[in-house]
């Protein structure tokens, strides 16, 4: 029993997945679901809308956060869940809104009840209401797009830095030193070979979401596909650098874990990265996971075009390039 309990003690892997992890995450969580005040519903209002005259109604209710907004994008923000109804029509006052989401009918309840009131009761307003689902607008919409990021992060980056300890552990990699081939040409190797499992791990998860929850790209697929390749080269970028000098499984182990659980619970996998405080923000929108999460959404959920996603892409290729040449820097064969 001894002998088991030394053995445990001297695993870091172990020991970090034991205690370290569950800490960790009730931190993130704990911050990303903290004790906030009474959420105010989220309403936008239509320019040029029948449902413009009654904003001052709207502002005026301490349950709705009303906005206006532009026709296009009104539609956008219901999709994408930055509002929960949409008041527009020209005769009537219309509600736009997704009935399978909670938030949608208690906002729809709240702008009629504040609209009712500004009429006094002795003229009701005329509504009426467009309840449909909408593309990408459900929580598995969302979330996976989120799962393509984190795959493309645990694959990349785990078999990457373990392969390359295993190699050296073999002593295999300190057999390619008498050979012409140059460090960065093996790296580089190691990044296209990684770039060649995309077909196994992405479309199967694309296609049974597609076949069991109707889940659909809204737009590109090729502009889909790019963003997925530079992700996939980002954390094989990451992995090759992670790896560049640990000796041993328990090393490396270590080294990823540090790296990858930040984005695992800052980069919106699961639940939105706008729960954190703004303070956190401009550290969380530079993560690669986040950048490539944010990214993906906006073309397979939004139909966003190549405009939309160029600062996301910037800084994967910023997080690429970086990586590779400190990779290539510090890297050593045993």
């Amino acid at each position: 029993m001894m002998a088991r309990i030394r053995s445990f003690l001297r695993e870091p892997e172990a020991l970090f997945w034991t205690f370290v992890f569950p800490i960790l995450m009730a931190v993130g969580l704990g911050i990303a679901f903290r004790e906030q005040p009474v959420q105010r519903a989220a309403v936008g209002v239509e320019r040029g809308s029948a449902a413009e005259r009654f904003l001052p109604a709207l502002r005026g209710a301490r349950e709705v956060d009303a906005r206006v907004l532009e026709p296009a994008a009104a539609e956008r923000a219901l999709r994408t869940g930055e509002v929960a109804v949409v008041l527009a029509g020209t005769d009537a006052v219309v509600f736009r809104y997704d009935p399978g989401r909670e938030e949608s009918r208690v906002a729809r309840l709240l702008a009629d009840d504040a609209l009712q009131r500004a009429a006094g009761g002795s003229r009701p307003v005329p509504t009426r209401d467009d309840g449909e689902r909408r593309p990408g607008g459900r929580y598995i919409d969302w979330v996976i797009p989120g799962l393509v990021g984190l795959n493309l992060m645990s694959t990349g980056m785990w078999g990457l830095g373990f392969g390359l300890v295993q190699m050296r552990q073999k002593k295999q990699l300190k057999r390619l030193v008498s050979t012409p081939m140059r460090r960065g040409d093996f790296l580089m190797a190691q990044m296209a070979a990684r770039v060649c499992f995309l077909l196994l791990e992405v479309p199967p998860l694309l296609l049974f979401a597609w076949l069991a929850f109707g889940v659909k790209p809204q737009g590109s697929m090729l502009l889909l596909s790019a963003l997925v390749f530079l992700g996939a080269l980002t954390f094989a970028g990451i992995g090759l650098l992670a790896a560049s000098r640990a000796r041993t499984i328990e090393g490396v182990s270590g080294v990823l874990n540090v790296v990858m659980l930040p984005m695992f619970v800052l980069s919106g996998v699961f639940f939105s990265s706008a729960r954190y405080p703004a303070a956190l923000q401009p550290a969380i929108q530079a993560l690669p996971l986040t950048a490539l999460n944010d990214a993906l959404r906006a073309v397979y959920n939004e139909g966003q075009g190549i405009a939309a996603v160029a600062p996301d892409a910037a800084i994967l290729l910023a997080w690429t390039a970086g990586s590779f040449v400190l990779a290539l820097r510090v890297f050593r064969w045993q």
